[in-house]
């Protein structure tokens, strides 16, 4: 196992620049998932670490070593890759194998065997060992590549998107033996992806990156209720969290968030207060919690019609057309809404998430000081 550390590390490709100064930890042990967009730099930032690719500018530390000059085959590092890259002609146990037939980690027979029968336990794959990849799923396919990676012991291990062509009944089953593998191995591992569900569920950290820049570090609570800029906020959720454009007031000694939408506005939750500064307008981030719903008028709800009604089995996502604004949001399923139907709109301001609207920058929740969830 090993400490990850990466330090102001810079490449570009002619005139993009793939990578800009970025710094990252990964803890001896840690499961982190690199998240982000097509194009992000998810991809070459795994190839800086494996030694495919080198950095223009800036340090790559294993522990206490410096890897910047270090050939890849010497980083004790293994790579799964998105496509399987199997070899057709042997069976599944000649390719877990292979690694350990490799010059550079000669093991003798019997050791092979011993690791081979044990990485093919952890995945299920024991029954396997004879098949050749023609004869194997999708699915089975994969967990051989996860197999050959595994079956030396890395110091490190890197993922790049290894399931995302697995149908998603599939891929939720992989989800659950990723991380039981990591648990069971206890290695360093990254996983890269630009699947939210899955970065929240296999991460014990999460890395957003966009453009080459690494946005915000932290677990998948931190990133999802108190996330560093609205990209990171609009990555994550079953429906993209809704922003709404306000001002802030003072009134009687009090702040007040008043929305372009005709008489919603509300007093700012007092600890929310202290973190708003002198800023003047603000983008309310809101999700199904801090969105309310009703058939009927009532007091600081606006008037909208429905645009959309998307049932998703045992839950319905309601988008509704407020002036103009399509705001989207979980209903129950057995509440039944028309295409055009009337309905009216409330914001609920301890659920809601305060950007300043000019830098899409996090400023404040309700909760922050106390760690409630919004």
């Amino acid at each position: 196992m090993a400490k990850i550390t990466l330090e102001h590390i810079t490449k570009t490709f002619g005139k993009k620049t793939a990578l800009k100064d970025v710094s990252l930890c990964v803890e001896d042990g840690e499961f982190l998932v690199l998240f982000g967009p097509a194009g992000a730099g998810k991809t070459t930032l795994l190839n800086m670490i494996a030694g495919i690719d080198d950095p223009d500018s800036g340090n790559i530390w294993f522990d206490d070593t410096p890897m910047n000059f270090v050939e890849p085959s010497n980083r004790d590092v293994a790579m799964v890759f998105e496509n399987y890259a199997l070899y057709p002609q042997m069976p599944v146990y000649d390719n877990i194998a292979s690694p350990l037939r490799s010059r550079k980690h000669r093991t003798d027979e019997a050791g092979i065997r011993k690791e081979v029968e044990r990485v093919a336990a952890i995945t299920g794959m024991s029954e396997y060992l004879e098949r050749r990849p023609s004869q194997l799923s999708n699915g089975q396919r994969q967990r051989v590549a996860l197999c050959r990676a595994l079956v030396r012991n890395p110091n490190v291990f890197l993922l790049d998107e290894p399931i995302a062509h697995l149908d998603a009944k599939l891929r939720n089953a992989m989800r659950k033996e990723l991380k039981l593998m990591q648990k069971n191995l206890d290695c360093t591992s990254i996983y890269v992806t630009h699947d939210f569900t899955e970065a929240m569920s296999l991460g014990d950290r999460i890395a957003v990156i966009r453009d080459g820049e690494i946005l915000q570090v932290g677990t998948n609570e931190e990133v999802y209720y108190r996330p560093a800029w609205e990209f990171v906020a609009r990555l994550f959720g079953e429906c993209e969290i809704n922003m709404i454009p306000a001002r802030i007031e003072k009134r009687n000694g009090r702040l007040w968030a008043v929305t372009r939408w005709e008489g919603v506005e509300f007093p700012v939750p007092v600890d929310v207060e202290r973190s708003l500064g002198d800023v003047a307008e603000v983008d309310l981030g809101c999700r199904t919690p801090a969105l309310a719903f009703s058939r009927e008028p009532a007091a600081g709800y606006v008037r909208g019609s429905v645009y959309s009604v998307e049932p998703l089995g045992n839950k319905t996502e309601l988008i509704v057309d407020v002036q103009g604004d399509l705001i989207r949001f979980i209903i129950p399923v057995d509440t039944k809404f028309g295409i055009d139907e009337t309905v009216y709109i409330g914001l609920n301001p301890e659920h809601i998430i305060f950007f300043d609207q000019k830098t899409e920058a996090f400023l404040a929740c309700h909760g922050e000081e106390t760690g409630t969830e919004v």
